[in-house]
């Protein structure tokens, strides 16, 4: 047997150094890390940034160690060491530390890093899980996220908020909004068509016109620019250009189903029923639109319109289907039922607007003691029908617009009205009449009221009137009439019986009688107004209203009409006035 060498005493053997640095830590911590022992994991990343301090990556592997292991808190003190000493553009810690503020039940504060994190971030590595986080956020806070943009996203985000707005009837929001993205964004041209929508909407056609034109500038084929192009220029009566454009329009055939339906619309809002029956057969084949309502409710007015009388019953009853707590397919197949009884009664105009037309609509709402509904005041058709019809309706519509609008009562109606008071040309009454509305919705500071080339301010908070001096006693009288009236009369018969009162007091000054008997006072105001709006009314009613006798009343209404001369003026109108 052969003896194995040993070596010599001397010699030593080959032993290779380790080198202790950061990268021998980290890669012990991603070992203990395969093998679950997240203490020890914990262990080695701790010793990589003692190595390397400045590096924030072994930060936040520490930071994502300690929130392993459930201490959050921990965990974000790390994070929001990175971002304060080491490295401030490391936005991702921010959607880390709103993570563990999530587990923690700290929701307020997981809002705010995602935000931020939101907002700061370019590279948008966690998008989905923040959006996903989002709706967590909302549900646990039971509010909407106060996030104003994404930056990864770069308008996008902004855009979508934007069209939200516009779908929810919000156009001056919405128009707001898309100015500013516009100005950012020049190219973004779905902005571009939704901001002429918005003016559209908001009845500025000069700027709609012109907005879109700009998108038709920088892309000539684009489809969403051409429709609304042609319905601009059938607004403003521009046949030539129309029929130009709608013969354009015929000979395209979209492939996305948003394509067609625009189309769709765009040709029955043009009269070209035939073009618009056949993109609206073509959606309902679709799988995702054939169970919407307004779309057999489209399909039913182009049919009607080329004669399918039958075919628009059957759709008509298939979006009563559909829709049953819907009055507007029950109200066209009514139509349909009184052709077929009365063949030769001038036909009722059918709209392709998912909704009433707008005096069926103000109809109803006057007969309903409810008013409008709150699903209705947020339907954005109606209102992009109060604010067409504030701006190019007759006298009468947009004195039932103003009424409207007040019950609606929000932001958009107070800006929509002040604006109205800025019109040169539009009728002293109307504009008392919005004054009036903008007080009942708590409006109370001077507001500048244009009448041809002079603007004067105005106080809202106090009756419309010549006089000087406006008293407190006299006020005293309106609020005690109003406080009465509001369950029976309305806001146009609320506004008159304060003009009748300032035109008394007006013809009076300054020997304006002694102001003491409230009640007998309000009671005239209440009993001629009914009496200027065809209502019947006894004394004995208004007095009993007012806890007053009848003849105090028929006392106080003999004074001012012995001044204000009503039942003389109503005498041609409604003889048997007393």
């Amino acid at each position: 047997m052969k003896e194995r060498k040993r070596p010599a005493k001397n010699q030593r053997g080959k032993v290779l150094p380790i080198s202790m640095d950061a990268g021998f830590f980290f890669e012990r911590a991603v070992s203990s890390l395969d093998r679950y022992r997240y203490d020890k994991a914990l262990k080695y990343f701790r010793k990589a940034v003692e190595y390397e301090p400045s590096n924030p990556v072994n930060h936040c592997n520490m930071a994502g160690i300690l929130s392993e292991m459930g201490d959050y808190a921990a965990s974000n003190e790390v994070l929001q060491t990175v971002l304060e000493e080491i490295d401030p553009s490391m936005t991702e810690c921010y959607f880390y530390m709103a993570n563990n503020y999530a587990n923690m039940d700290m929701f307020e504060a997981a809002e705010e890093a995602l935000i931020r994190y939101l907002e700061e971030d370019e590279q948008g590595q966690f998008l989905s899980e923040a959006e996903e986080m989002i709706d967590l956020l909302q549900y646990e806070l039971d509010r909407p996220t106060k996030l104003k943009s994404i930056k990864s996203r770069h308008g996008v985000y902004e855009h979508d908020q934007a069209r939200a707005l516009l779908e929810e009837g919000k156009f001056a929001q919405a128009v707001k909004m898309l100015e500013e993205l516009v100005q950012t964004r020049p190219d973004f041209l779905a902005a571009r068509n939704n901001l002429a929508l918005g003016y559209y909407y908001l009845g500025l056609f000069r700027k709609a016109v012109e907005t879109v034109e700009e998108v038709l500038v920088q892309d000539p084929g684009n489809l969403h620019g051409l429709c609304n192009l042609a319905i601009f220029y059938q607004h403003a009566g521009n046949r030539e250009a129309l029929e130009e454009l709608a013969g354009r329009l015929e000979n395209i055939v979209p492939f996305h189903q948003e394509h067609v339906f625009k189309l769709a619309t765009t040709m029955g809002i043009l009269g070209r029923h035939e073009a618009a029956f056949g993109h609206f057969q073509r959606l309902m084949r679709g799988s995702e639109t054939n169970l919407d309502a307004s779309l057999y409710h489209y399909a039913a007015v182009a049919a009607y319109h080329t004669g399918r009388k039958e075919e628009a019953e059957k759709l008509w009853k298939a979006a009563k289907r559909l829709d049953p707590s819907s009055s507007v397919p029950g109200y066209y197949l009514n139509i349909l039922s009184q052709e077929r009884e009365h063949p030769e009664a001038e036909p009722v105009p059918v709209n392709y607007q998912y909704l009433l037309p707008f005096e069926e609509q103000m109809k109803r709402w006057e007969a309903s003691e409810e008013g409008i509904p709150a699903e209705m005041k947020e339907n954005p058709l109606i209102r992009s029908s109060f604010f067409w019809a504030l701006r190019h309706g007759d006298h009468k519509t947009k004195l039932q617009v103003i009424q409207a609008m007040g019950l609606i009562a929000d932001q958009e109606v107070e800006e929509a009205l002040q604006a109205f008071l800025l019109e040169p040309d539009e009728d002293a009454y109307l504009k008392e009449m919005a004054l009036f509305v903008l007080r009942n919705l708590g409006v109370n500071q001077p507001l500048p009221v244009r009448s041809g080339a002079t603007t004067t301010l105005v106080d809202p908070s106090r009756v419309s009137t010549q006089l000087p001096v406006w008293r407190s006693e006299w006020q005293a009288v309106v609020d005690l009439a109003l406080e009465r009236m509001k369950p029976s009369f309305d806001l146009q018969q609320q506004h008159d019986m304060e003009t009748l009162w300032a035109e008394f007091l007006t013809r009076l000054y300054p020997d304006t009688p002694t102001v003491s008997h409230l009640e007998g006072w309000a009671a005239a105001l209440e009993y001629l107004t009914a009496k200027m709006h065809g209502q019947s009314v006894t004394y004995e009613q208004v007095a009993q209203k007012y806890n007053i006798s009848a003849s105090t009343a028929r006392r106080y209404v003999q004074r001012v009409d012995e001044v204000c001369c009503v039942k003389e003026k109503l005498a041609d109108i409604f003889p048997s006035v007393q």
